[in-house]
């Protein structure tokens, strides 16, 4: 099997350089207990989680926050 570097997917058009990304996050995504959280990354998580119980109705619906950021644009 043939290596592939950086250099050659610049070769790539973007439609495939994009199909490339997707192939390597779907094996990426088929492991995710391979995926290991920094310490600093777990106490975020934590703290987000608790503000969310704290107050559920705090923040907006994703449908809500993807209108924002397309209106920006």
């Amino acid at each position: 099997m043939k290596r592939i570097t950086a250099t050659d997917t610049l070769k790539l058009s973007i439609p495939e350089r994009i199909q490339l990304v997707e192939d390597i996050w779907d094996t990426v995504a088929d492991e995710p207990e391979a995926i290991e959280l920094t310490e600093e990354e777990k106490r975020r998580i934590d703290e987000r989680l608790e503000a969310y119980h704290r107050n559920p109705n705090l923040g907006s619906p994703w449908e809500d926050v993807y209108k924002r950021i397309v209106a920006k644009k």
